[in-house]
């Protein structure tokens, strides 16, 4: 016995001093700050932690690397037991399932009764203060071995995920533990520890603390939410236009948004397209939702939607297809796509009743493309304009669509947005360059189909026009044929006495009108002779 005591003696110090020479190189590491360095010492930590799973330096070292090479999901996965809203939805599911163990709860209940009678009974031993004490006692040591610095790192990790009210809790809670850790550290200090003349504080300036990049990344999370919480106001309220241009402010803003968060305002947005009308704007972004979140059941269930109200069946079919795969991955895999800590909008248990709902919808809509319907697509709910509209008004509204749903433009909002993961970069450009052309090849054929079909309307006005014109003239025509004809006479057969006559007649009118005016002068003989 004395000699495996010696061995395991032997191994825990040999191992203590193998795992202290990694953490002496990995903080080597890490004070270069380079991207190379820092994955090695994320292997050098990684190995520690094979030995001490819960050596609490070795944790935090790691975790502040992977922030800092920006691979949260891996610091999401590490830490996911401090999430607020992964604890929630992991009550909701034991509450849930609850109905199956109704004698193991009321066997709970009896225990939880009788063991908060017996602690009851216990403190009446007790007095308030020893009680404060003992308490406080406890706080401060769970703090010491814990560290606020999960809560910090996880809550970083977290906004960058898209989580938000879980980021926002998190850096509040870390932030208020730092705090008064700080002030139990800060009473043991002396006063010359804080005075300015210490060569120590001298030497070297002090780096900027973390609360304050705490304080403004929670300023930019607190202005999100309130965006947002307008922007879902306003739907809610039937106010579409508002909503989407308080959805717009946070997709387009100056500052960046991430990938999850961008991808769920993406797809209200759609939803207040819809409502107002706009069957375009509202595919295009279900197609960026899609390019960020690939497995987001409400944006397949949302386009394929679209797509069948305007009689586009074809794409509709093949995203009901795609969904119907989706659900039949999450049957086998028992769980919903992603890690456990990701959001979804439908839950496991809904899966077999939806996946029976879309089996019948595709077969119906199988039977529709087999009856010719598919040909039919309305081209103008899809461009967004009223039958029998002219050529400027198409023109107009296709001006506009291709300006704001050009292939060119198609990767542009990823400039905005805070990728969970770099390496996803060009798998996400990839498909909101596909998703965006077929959308743009749509909106021309679409183009084309209603500038043909206005060509048409025009000719046929054009016909119709001429017709009205032919049957006026003919109507005309037997109208003067009806009337009585009258003969004039040409100047050549007619009687030149008749003219003379007139004529002479109009001489002597004026002859007249001399002779009152004062001119008494006599007419000549031979204008009398003209006047009889």
């Amino acid at each position: 016995m004395a000699v495996n005591g010696t061995e395991k003696k032997h191994w825990w110090l040999s191992n203590r001093k193998i795992v202290e020479k990694y953490m002496k190189d990995a903080r080597s590491l890490i004070a270069s700050e380079e991207q190379s360095e820092m994955s090695s010492a994320v292997n050098l930590l990684d190995a520690a932690l094979a030995i001490y799973p819960r050596l609490e330096e070795a944790l935090e070292m790691r975790a502040r690397c992977l922030v800092h090479l920006g691979r949260f999901k891996e610091v999401a996965d590490m830490l996911q037991d401090y999430i607020p809203s992964l604890g929630i939805a992991n009550n909701d599911d034991s509450a849930s399932h609850s109905s199956s163990s109704d004698t193991t709860s009321s066997q709970q209940q009896q225990l939880l009764s009788s063991h908060s009678e017996s602690d009851h009974a216990f403190f009446k031993c007790l007095s308030v203060s020893d009680l404060k004490k003992k308490l406080m006692a406890g706080l401060c040591k769970s703090c010491h071995n814990q560290g606020h610095w999960r809560y910090l790192v996880l809550g970083k990790a977290c906004c960058h995920l898209g989580l938000m009210e879980d980021a926002m809790l998190l850096l509040q809670t870390g932030k208020r533990l730092a705090n008064a850790a700080f002030r139990r550290e800060s009473v043991h200090w002396s006063d010359d520890s804080f005075s300015l003349s210490n060569p120590l504080f001298a030497a070297a300036p002090a780096p900027a603390p973390e609360s304050e990049t705490v304080t403004l990344l929670l300023a930019h999370i607190k202005l999100l939410l309130r965006r947002r919480a307008a922007a879902l106001a306003a739907l809610d309220a039937g106010l579409h236009s508002e909503a989407i241009r308080h959805f717009s402010k946070i997709v387009e803003g100056r500052r960046g948004a991430p990938q999850g968060f961008l991808a769920e305002c993406y797809m209200h947005r759609a939803t207040a397209q819809r409502s107002a009308g706009r069957i375009a704007d509202s595919i295009a972004d279900c197609n960026k939702t899609l390019a960020l979140e690939p497995t987001c059941i409400q944006a397949l269930e949302t386009r394929a939607s679209l797509l069948e109200s305007i009689r586009c069946f074809p794409d509709s079919l093949h995203d009901l297809e795609h969904l119907k795969l989706l659900y039949n991955t999450i049957l086998r895999d028992r769980k919903l796509a992603g890690p456990a800590w990701k959001r979804h909008n439908v839950r496991y248990g809904e899966i077999p009743r939806r996946l029976c709902v879309l089996a019948t919808k595709i077969q119906e809509l199988k039977l529709r493309m087999a009856s010719g319907e598919s040909a039919n697509v309305d081209y103008h709910a899809l461009i967004g304009l009223r039958r029998g509209c002219g050529r400027s008004e198409l023109q107009r509204a296709h001006l506009l669509l291709c300006l704001k749903h050009k292939p060119d433009k198609a990767t542009s909002f990823i400039e905005r947005c805070e990728l969970a993961d770099h390496r996803d970069l060009d798998s996400v450009k990839e498909r909101a360059r596909m998703s965006s052309l077929l959308l743009y090849r749509l909106l021309q054929k679409g183009y084309t189909h209603v500038m043909a079909t206005i060509i048409d309307e025009e000719a046929a006005e054009k016909q119709r026009k001429m017709l009205l014109e032919a049957q006026a003239q003919a109507q005309a025509q037997a109208l003067n044929e009806d009337k009585p004809k009258c003969t004039v006479s040409s100047p050549s057969t007619a009687n030149p006495t008749v003219f003379q006559g007139v004529f002479c007649r109009d001489l002597a009118v004026v002859g007249s009108l001399l002779s009152q005016t004062g001119f008494n002068r006599s007419i000549p003989v031979k204008y009398e002779a003209l006047t009889c």
